[in-house]
């Protein structure tokens, strides 16, 4: 009885993967599209690019935004000069790096 429990249910479980359709193996080449398959391709990436001039441009983001506060975010999108504090009594003939 067990021996036919075990052949059920391997049967149960090689059923899906045979109801399959052709599986497309390395090399083999793609089968031609029906003019009614090019249709909808083309019907569905038409679909597509309307729906991506639907969506609105978004401001940038910035994660950190709360955590810095709204005074750091203005001051850090400012270059920042570097600050060069020049001595009056340099010595002649020194190069700065």
């Amino acid at each position: 009885m067990s021996k036919i429990a075990v052949a059920v249910m391997l049967a149960l479980i090689a059923a899906p993967a045979l109801a399959q359709d052709h599986v497309q193996q390395y090399g083999e080449q793609p089968k031609d599209k029906t003019p009614s398959e090019k249709a909808d391709d083309d019907r569905a990436e038409r679909a597509y690019q309307r729906s991506l001039s639907n969506v609105p441009n978004q401001k940038p983001v910035d994660p950190w935004g709360t955590a810095r506060g709204d005074d750091t975010s203005k001051k850090s999108a400012a270059p920042a000069k570097p600050a060069v504090k020049q001595s009056s009594k340099a010595k002649s003939g020194s190069t700065a790096n």
